[in-house]
């Protein structure tokens, strides 16, 4: 009898030993899932007429931040009524680069009338040489009124073509979430299929990529910074 109870103890030592090293391993490789794998320069531009949701969403950003690997340079920017507003220049202060956001204004006063002539203002900002992959993550309803609002101005106009032969030329990289703003794009399932549309072609179109979750309402950005980890690491983590 003592025996029978001694088996079955060893047995869910080895059963619990087990399963704490297999929850291990587990943890182990969503850890190193969640980082990047090669240091980049990023910079990270925010829409200032963004939902206000979005403010919710600074944690996020600010861990994802932090996450980068050491050597990684960030600068943090607004796009606001026409201008880039720089919060952050680069920098491989992570820390301080993740303090330097701050909640957008959520107003229509603060509106540009599209994202992309800061995109390429931002472009400019990227110092040529060293070993760092380039990449700018534009947080954005991707909306351009600038020349008018119909079907043929979606994804197609002067200054998205501008954004794109310009990051193509400094091989910057263009990610892209989408949220909606206080103005056209939260109120017009058009005009939110309109912005997306202009963010799939600049990301597509400089090996970037777009991340956004149908045309109606926010949730958070959690899943993005998910997949856009994933997405880096496979664009450029090195043979090792």
């Amino acid at each position: 009898m003592y025996y029978r109870k001694f088996l079955m103890l060893a047995a869910a030592v080895v059963i619990a030993i087990s399963t704490f090293a297999v929850a291990s391993a587990e943890s182990k490789n969503e850890s190193e899932s969640l980082q990047t794998i090669e240091p980049l320069n990023l910079a990270i531009l925010i829409q200032d007429d963004l939902v206000p949701q979005v403010g919710n969403e600074l944690g996020v950003t600010r861990e994802f931040i932090r996450s980068l690997p050491k050597g990684s340079q960030v600068m943090v920017a607004y796009i606001t009524s026409g201008s880039l507003q720089v919060r952050q220049t680069f920098t491989t202060d992570l820390e301080k680069a993740a303090r330097s956001l701050r909640i957008p204004i959520g107003s229509t006063s603060a509106s540009p009338f599209n994202p992309y002539v800061e995109v390429i203002e931002a472009l400019k900002k990227f110092k040529d040489g060293g070993t760092n992959a380039n990449a700018i993550l534009l947080i954005s309803d991707g909306l351009d009124t600038s020349r008018g609002f119909d079907s043929t101005a979606a994804g197609h106009t002067l200054d998205i073509d501008r954004a794109i032969k310009e990051a193509n030329k400094r091989e910057i990289a263009v990610f892209s979430f989408y949220a909606p703003s206080v103005g056209l794009t939260s109120r017009s399932r058009l005009a939110a299929s309109y912005g997306q549309s202009s963010l799939n072609r600049i990301s597509n179109e400089t090996g970037g990529r777009a991340f956004f979750q149908g045309t109606t309402g926010f949730v958070t950005f959690d899943s993005y910074f998910d997949r856009l980890r994933e997405q880096l690491n496979r664009q450029y983590a090195k043979a090792r």
